[in-house]
């Protein structure tokens, strides 16, 4: 065996061995990682405004999300739309729970990741509930494109689901090969 492979067979036993108890530890970290730095935001950085961190690069810019990811449906007019965007994302939670549960010590980067999909949607959604949108501030930009703003939430969601594709492609290390 490769020392590459030993380095990920080695990678992935450690994220198997995790308790649950240890999984929900890290989605409340993230929890409480989101929810201090929107305060910080929200408490420092008036509305539209920016703090320059790396100069033609990345900004922490004030805004709020009324829409989804990225933004998407920010700018539409739905009726009720904070009451959608909060049951959407309560159903999201649930089923990502509900997969969560269902998940085994054979799957350890699944169970990684849903712990920070976990983390970032509870995250989101305590923002949803108790203002009504999310705040979002990182603000990466080259020139004149911008990406989406976004906030440690969108971060942890993106690394989660990272973990969750990683999945995908070590899924045939325990199928057996013989007839």
């Amino acid at each position: 065996m490769s020392s590459n492979n030993r380095r990920k067979n080695t990678i992935i036993g450690v994220l198997g061995s995790l308790s649950t108890r240890t999984l929900s530890a890290l989605s409340c970290i993230i929890v409480i990682l989101d929810q201090v730095t929107k305060y910080l935001v929200r408490t420092r950085i008036p509305l539209h405004e920016n703090v320059t961190v790396f100069p033609y690069f990345l900004d922490f810019t004030h805004v709020h999300n009324t829409g989804a990811a990225f933004g998407f449906l920010n700018s539409a007019d739905i009726p009720y739309k904070p009451f959608l965007m909060t049951f959407i994302a309560l159903v999201a939670l649930i089923a990502i729970g509900i997969f969560a549960i269902t998940t085994t010590s054979q799957q350890p980067l699944s169970r990684f990741g849903l712990a920070f999909i976990f983390g970032g949607a509870t995250g989101n959604l305590i923002d949803r509930v108790s203002i009504g949108y999310v705040i979002d501030f990182v603000d990466v930009y080259w020139g004149t494109w911008h990406f989406w703003a976004f906030n440690v939430a969108d971060s942890a969601i993106t690394v989660g689901a990272g973990f969750l594709i990683l999945e995908t492609f070590t899924m045939n290390r325990h199928v057996s090969t013989t007839n």
